[in-house]
């Protein structure tokens, strides 16, 4: 079978092996407490909707903490894409992330509940499908085999 001179001629692309292990660990570590902090901020919601009333000063606290774990999950996310060869899925994920929940920080101090319920669902569900996405897609690079 002839093979076409442009295809013949292309460089074989790199499989990615994985990448470093120290970097998926800090990426499943960071969403793993990020996905923690949406759901508290789920939880103190309720509370507070129920008539909790100082379950609000909790959430806010909450957002800010679980905000903060969501630019330690971007950094982690971009080292796993750029210098650690991985996949770049998860650096967008997260950028994305940040652009819907810095929105849901403004909505919730409008308090535009109408935008902020389910804005909050919608982060929710990001975070989840990227935290279980990191525990059972994600593979660290396997370590050289000593000389």
């Amino acid at each position: 079978m002839n093979v076409p001179s442009f295809v013949a001629d292309r460089p074989a692309r790199a499989v990615r092996a994985g990448a470093p292990g120290w970097i998926v660990w800090w990426l499943r570590i960071a969403a793993t407490a990020h996905l923690a902090g949406v759901l508290g901020q789920a939880a103190l919601a309720g509370l507070f909707v129920t008539g909790d009333v100082d379950m609000l000063t909790l959430h806010r606290n909450n957002g800010g903490f679980t905000h903060a774990l969501l630019y330690l999950q971007l950094v982690a996310a971009i080292l796993l894409w750029r210098p650690g060869r991985g996949p770049r899925g998860p650096a967008w994920a997260s950028a994305a992330l940040v652009v819907l929940e810095t929105a849901q920080i403004g909505l919730g101090q409008s308090r535009v509940l109408a935008g902020h319920f389910p804005l909050g669902m919608t982060i929710f569900g990001g975070s989840a499908v990227l935290a279980v996405w990191t525990w059972r897609s994600l593979r660290p690079r396997a370590r050289e085999a000593a000389a």
